[in-house]
């Protein structure tokens, strides 16, 4: 059975409180439940895990090599900031989406700039709590080729 890690870090824990003019009212739960559905319809598994720290991720991201078939990875502010994070990506040898919910292109100049985009599948960004389930449709058709 495909098994996927949904990996999210900082400040993602705050979903639906933090910012919702940008991030909505949609909690980290409620995706973890949508995607937890959409894993039963689809018969993979999912892992979902979040995380505030970088060292905890990059040790959840080495914990997946030759564990999960893929990652979809919301970094959060991490992806403009961390060699590490890509590092890890890289390292792990999984193939990897980078979500991000709000468009990061529409954003400030800094949001920018993703070093996970160097070492990932593909982006997806800009469409809600909705991405979870379009990264998941499009890292199972990358698994799958």
């Amino acid at each position: 059975m495909t098994s996927l890690l949904i990996l999210n870090g900082p400040n993602l824990n705050l979903l639906g409180q933090r910012q919702p003019e940008i991030y909505g009212r949609t909690t980290l739960q409620d995706i973890e439940n949508q995607c937890l559905a959409l894993a039963v319809e689809l018969s993979i598994d999912i892992e979902f895990r979040q995380s505030n720290s970088e060292g905890e991720l990059i040790d959840i991201i080495h914990k997946s090599r030759n564990t999960h078939d893929g990652m979809i990875l919301n970094a959060g502010a991490y992806t403009h900031t961390s060699v590490a994070l890509m590092d890890a990506i890289s390292s792990a040898e999984i193939p990897t989406i980078e979500l991000h919910l709000s468009n990061i292109h529409a954003r400030e100049d800094f949001r920018h700039t993703s070093y996970i985009a160097r070492v990932a599948v593909g982006v997806i960004c800009g469409f809600g709590a909705y991405g979870y389930q379009m990264a998941i449709k499009a890292i199972l058709n990358h698994v799958d080729k």
